[in-house]
């Protein structure tokens, strides 16, 4: 039973860490006026590329701490990079941001594609990962890197957006751009920083659900919607940083569960559960984007999203 236990809270924190890293990099665009729809895309993005740079280390025999620092600096600054693409069109080109998102997604994954069949010499999409760079071992513990990066990152943008002038500006260009503008605030810069943050915690998101999921990444997959529950995420937690915090634990439960629940049900109540009886970890895996779809049909009358989302600086 406490084996069991144990490796529910694992998964718990494995699924956490990344879900963190992209709710909070959407909470820094919206918070400036920018829907970030293409966080998928950013994530797919920054991982693929991070994970392009990490095996061309391994190959040369770079040592573990360089591969692990330069893998993480080049999936976050891949992600910052892509981001451009929503901060050209969308705050200097005034574009539809919801259609700006959506094909950034589409670019994401066909770009990652096309790069890792060239890799392979045209046939396979997998890059192959190797986790035990990634975990630091202390004693009889096992640390996982992403989670040590969240325990950092985290409270830092809470104070970076909630307790500096940096923040406050930023806040005011997503609640009343014209006034900000009024006294002095560039606008359309610190809408380009935050958009930048977003693509740079996406891509280090990217990376962080990747690398302890699998040991070979499929690029055709994807993150298998690991973007969008981070915007569900964020509009369910309503823009608070300590709700994304408990909301994003709560469906790092629901998605751990799915790879748990064969061992902890028997462990407790003795039942073996198969797929005769049509009960399969896709079944539990569903779980969070149907509960993500009615917590948003129940909450979206009281949203208190940012009045200026999604509204062009004209």
């Amino acid at each position: 039973m406490a084996s069991q236990l144990l490796l529910l809270l694992s998964f718990i924190l494995i699924f956490a860490v990344p879900l963190l890293f992209v709710s909070f990099g959407a909470l820094f665009s919206e918070r400036s006026g920018v829907i970030n729809i293409g966080l998928e895309g950013t994530m797919v993005f920054g991982g693929a590329i991070g994970l392009i740079a990490i095996n061309g280390l391994c190959k040369i025999n770079a040592p573990a701490a360089i591969v692990v620092i330069l893998g993480i600096l080049v999936a976050i600054l891949s992600g910052t990079a892509f981001s451009f693409l929503l901060s050209l069109a969308a705050v200097s080109f005034n574009g539809d941001q919801t259609l700006i998102g959506i094909a950034m997604n589409l670019i994401a994954t066909a770009f990652a594609v096309v790069v890792t069949k060239w890799m392979n010499g045209g046939t396979a999409t997998n890059i192959d990962i190797p986790q035990s760079y990634f975990v630091l071992d202390i004693g009889r513990l096992s640390l996982n890197i992403f989670l040590a990066l969240a325990v950092i990152i985290v409270p830092i943008a809470i104070i970076l957006l909630y307790k500096t002038f940096f923040g406050l500006r930023l806040r005011a260009c997503g609640e009343n751009p014209y006034s900000a503008l009024s006294v002095g605030i560039n606008v359309k810069k610190y809408r380009y920083i935050s958009v930048s943050i977003a693509g740079g915690l996406g891509g280090l998101g990217g990376l962080a659900y990747i690398v302890p999921t699998t040991l070979s990444f499929d690029t055709t997959s994807g993150v298998v919607g690991f973007g969008f529950l981070a915007l569900a995420i964020l509009i369910f937690g309503q823009w608070k940083p300590i709700r994304l915090i408990l909301i994003s634990l709560l469906f790092s439960f629901l998605l751990a569960f799915s790879y748990c629940y064969s061992g902890l049900i028997e462990a407790m109540f003795n039942i073996t559960l198969t797929a005769d009886m049509g009960i399969t970890p896709e079944l539990f895996r569903m779980i969070p984007f149907i509960l993500s779809l009615v917590l948003l049909a129940f909450t979206s009358k009281n949203s208190k999203a940012p009045r200026a989302a999604g509204k062009p600086l004209r």
